[in-house]
């Protein structure tokens, strides 16, 4: 390993020893009561790291022979993924704490879920994506788990786990028939070997592995696990489930199919593009009759992640801009989102109840504001930033010829509008009943106060991120 090769790999590189030192530091000071610690200092380094990946340069770099990539497009995501996953840590301590969950092992293990992120958006090798998917994936089934005396808990860690071994499983088998017909697990080269069309078998294999990928990111019809897992998962690792690893997922499927397959946007577009259908709409129908919050949000995120495909499928450097400006807003309003459930309580007992928040804006009307702030912007009603992100995928389709996925789009998003303008509803003129208890722990506060403030202010300019994205995109599609 060369100097230039290890500096390609320098975030991860410190995470991962961050992460073995936490695994010291854990044994020998106490295991459970450095846990507080742990929290805010991998928040801590989370945030230094982003900031080191943000200001490294914008030089695109290769390491390890090709099988590494530092470009923009890389950089953009890893920020995005550690800014994401140091609120949620922050978000996640007095929960865990309040119910005696909180073990030094779970911000060791999210850091290892990091890294493997990291690796993945970075891939520029089939056998790199891979290890980088599966150590992903393994620290978040056991994150799932958590709560071991619960059986929903451990129901949910079992069914990610096997579910995600036949996604792995599938991913590998694409991968076995593309380097069989390529004769190569570089991006590089597989891309070298389209110059005569896509082999038949060549392109077995991409529709393998986009399904696998598909599971990864809970896209139908690979969505079966994310309910049941969500509803099951401790609030704050479903938190987790529906940020970081969802930037990960679309900026690895990205990586795959431009540095892999980028000249024959066509054939896999096709498959994108349905994806993105179905998704849209199982997200946005069978989140109707759902009564639990957890269980909307897994609904609410299948819908989500297809219309980020369908930027994606557009084939085009202003569809992959689409797709990072919607995940971005997408993170930041299940974040928000996210922030008010932890702090749900009727009783002084936790609860996840839709029907719990009816009367919540008569005891608590600016944080109701905040909420219906998150749920329009979620629906894409204008004025809030959530339509904007819905403009740019939508338009991105269009312009690439896809004016029939755009239409199919806007109207699975009138679908999908209604449970959160029921939750809504509910809020201002629901029926009277025990609502939820007063009270807001402070990050929890700050957290949905500022989100619901960027659904509102951020429509002056995207805070930047649309030029941001403009040129991550940029450094992808060549």
């Amino acid at each position: 390993m060369t100097q230039a090769d290890f500096s390609t790999i320098l975030p991860e590189f410190l995470l991962t020893v961050f992460a073995l030192a936490s695994i010291l530091f854990g044994v020998y000071g106490g295991k459970d009561r450095t846990a507080p610690v742990l929290i805010w200092a991998t928040a801590v380094v989370y945030v230094l790291l982003a900031l080191l990946i943000g200001f490294s340069g914008p030089n695109d770099r290769t390491g390890f022979f090709g099988m590494f990539v530092d470009d923009g497009f890389a950089r953009f995501t890893k920020v995005a993924i550690l800014l994401s996953a140091a609120v949620v840590l922050v978000m996640s301590r007095e929960y865990l704490e309040r119910r005696a969950l909180l073990r030094f092992e779970y911000p060791i293990l999210i850091s290892l879920s990091i890294v493997g992120m990291m690796v993945t958006v970075s891939a520029g090798d089939l056998i790199a994506l891979y290890m980088g998917i599966e150590l992903q994936s393994l620290a978040l089934y056991v994150v799932a788990s958590l709560r071991r005396e619960s059986a929903q808990s451990s129901e949910a860690g079992m069914k990610y786990f096997v579910l995600g071994a036949l996604s792995s499983g599938m991913l590998l088998y694409g991968m076995s028939l593309t380097y069989g017909f390529a004769g190569t697990t570089q991006f590089a080269g597989i891309l070298s070997t389209l110059g005569q069309g896509m082999p038949i078998g060549l392109l077995f294999g991409l529709v393998f592995m986009l399904a696998g990928i598909a599971f990864k990111i809970s896209a139908a019809p690979f969505h079966m696990w994310t309910p049941d897992v969500y509803e099951g998962s401790p609030t704050p690792v479903t938190a987790f489930l529906s940020t970081a690893p969802k930037i990960a997922g679309l900026a690895f499927l990205a990586r795959l199919v431009h540095d892999a397959f980028g000249s024959v946007p066509g054939d896999w577009g096709q498959v994108l593009a349905v994806i993105a259908v179905l998704s849209i709409f199982i997200g946005s129908v069978a989140g109707i009759g759902q009564k639990d919050l957890k269980r909307l949000m897994a609904y609410s995120s299948i819908a989500h992640m297809g219309f980020a495909l369908m930027g994606l499928a557009s084939g085009t450097a202003e569809g992959v801009q689409a797709m990072l400006i919607y995940t971005v807003i997408y993170v930041t309003m299940s974040v928000g989102t996210f922030a008010f459930i932890l702090s749900m309580r009727r009783d002084g007992v936790s609860t996840t109840r839709i029907d719990s928040l009816s009367l919540y804006a008569r005891k608590e009307p600016l944080k109701a504001l905040a909420l219906l702030a998150l749920f329009m912007s979620m629906a894409g009603v204008p004025p809030f930033v959530g339509f904007f992100a819905k403009f740019y995928v939508l338009k991105a389709a269009v312009d690439a010829g896809l004016t029939w996925l755009a239409l199919l789009g806007v109207l699975g998003s009138v679908v999908g509008a209604y449970y959160y303008l029921r939750i809504v509803f509910l809020m201002y003129f629901g029926k009277e009943d025990n609502t939820l208890d007063s009270g807001m722990n402070r990050v929890h506060w700050v957290v949905l106060m500022a989100t619901g403030a960027i659904m509102l202010l951020g429509v002056v300019n995207l805070f930047g991120i649309e030029g941001a994205a403009a040129l991550a995109a940029g450094s992808l599609v060549n």
